[in-house]
């Protein structure tokens, strides 16, 4: 058999290329330039890194530095109106909705058993006070009799006994009143103590408000022996508190009287400002979690506020108005380490040249330029290769300092 080597066909290249038309040959002279050309820009085009740069320019506008918090929404002022006398509710004024004055009737307890108790107490006291009248004039005949019987004794009219007898006596009427006139105000007191409990079958309203919920229903029999029993609640309106849940590693950054805003899921674009009365100094731990309470009160004067609704809560750490704000993608921390020093890639003539500047305020958006950097300037803040894919930006810029 006979073997070409691939030297020998490389060697008849020539000869084959002599047998070609004119035409096959442009053809495949102009189809080898191509292929030529294109490996030349392939390979220029990775060397130069065919990616394109993620810019965007510094712009004036307005940033604020804050700690947000989940709350919700209660009344400032309420109360839980319970029931002091045990018994049948028998009736309810009110509904839930319903706005009350303070000492408005609210609801009413079965009073049989307490008036029959107080009709008993009144006789008891009756009784007494008739029986204090009898020793009275018996204790007045005891002295007339005494008075007698010591002149008497003075002429031995009498004997010592009778005269002594008769004093005795006196002392005994006095010691018998005095006990009648303890026992009645001893009746006195239940008195006025079942008085008071049959008062109480009558609630009435402690201050003014609006009923937000019922607890009792009608027909329900009530024993304040085992629980204070609710029976409603009322509720001024007028003024709602949010009780926001701050992390343990933010409420370091929180202070009584510094500003803060919020919004609620049914209005998300309205705010209602305020600033914090109170940071509870007992946490809560929710999955493990420790979280501290702040309450924040607000005028509810449209009460478009409602009980138990959530609030998403910006506690202000500082704002500025108007100044030049750069992406915080575009950041990275400068070598110096100083407080607010980051680097920043500037285009220049189509090129990211390095830049140190000086940061003031910074959110997770945006941060606020002291200097370094002029509104219109082109920072870099990311890059992105020929693919498309997302590579981080130039100088570390990725990196997003956290607050």
């Amino acid at each position: 058999m006979n073997f070409e080597r691939p030297w020998q066909r490389l060697a008849a290249l020539p000869g084959i290329w002599r047998d070609l038309t004119p035409r096959t040959q442009w053809v495949l002279a102009a189809l080898f330039i191509l292929i030529v050309a294109a490996l030349v820009w392939y390979a220029r085009s990775v060397e130069n890194g065919a990616t394109r740069f993620k810019t965007e320019a510094v712009t004036r506008g307005d940033i604020e530095q804050t700690v947000t918090a989940l709350g919700s929404l209660q009344p400032k002022d309420y109360v839980d109106v319970g029931a002091q006398a045990s018994g049948e509710l028998k009736i309810v004024h009110v509904q839930i909705g319903d706005h009350v004055n303070k000492g408005d009737l609210l609801a009413e307890i079965d009073p049989t058993v307490y008036e029959s108790t107080v009709a008993a107490d009144k006789a008891k006291v009756r009784d007494l006070e008739a029986q204090i009248k009898r020793q009275e004039a018996q204790l007045e005949l005891s002295r007339i009799q005494n008075r007698r019987n010591q002149g008497l004794l003075k002429i031995n009219a009498v004997s010592k006994d009778t005269a002594d007898t008769s004093a005795a006596t006196v002392k005994q009427d006095q010691a018998s009143l005095d006990s009648l006139k303890a026992q009645l105000d001893q009746a006195n007191s239940t008195l006025q103590g079942d008085e008071a409990n049959l008062s109480y079958t009558k609630i009435y309203a402690p201050m003014s408000g609006t009923v937000t919920s019922q607890t009792t229903l009608q027909g329900q029999t009530l024993n304040n022996r085992q629980t204070a029993p609710t029976i409603l609640q009322i509720a001024d309106l007028s003024t709602m508190t949010v009780k926001a849940q701050v992390a343990e590693a933010d409420v370091g950054k929180l202070k009584v009287g510094m500003p803060v805003y919020f919004t609620t899921l049914g209005m998300p674009d309205r705010k209602w400002r305020s600033t914090v009365r109170q940071i509870l100094p007992t946490p809560e731990t929710v999955n493990d979690v420790i979280l501290y309470n702040a309450l924040i009160d607000v005028a509810n004067a449209d009460h478009a506020l409602m009980t138990s609704m959530t609030a998403q809560v910006f506690f202000l750490l500082g704002e500025a108005k108007n100044v030049p704000i750069v992406p915080v993608a575009a950041l990275r921390p400068a070598k110096s380490g100083e407080a607010g020093a980051y680097r920043v890639m500037v285009m220049d003539g189509g090129r990211p040249t390095p830049r140190d500047v000086k940061i003031g305020l910074m959110n997770r958006i945006t941060a606020e330029v002291v200097s370094g950097l002029e509104e219109g300037d082109i920072v870099v803040t990311g890059t992105e290769s020929a693919s498309g894919t997302k590579k981080a930006s130039s100088g570390g810029g990725s990196r997003t300092p956290t607050l």
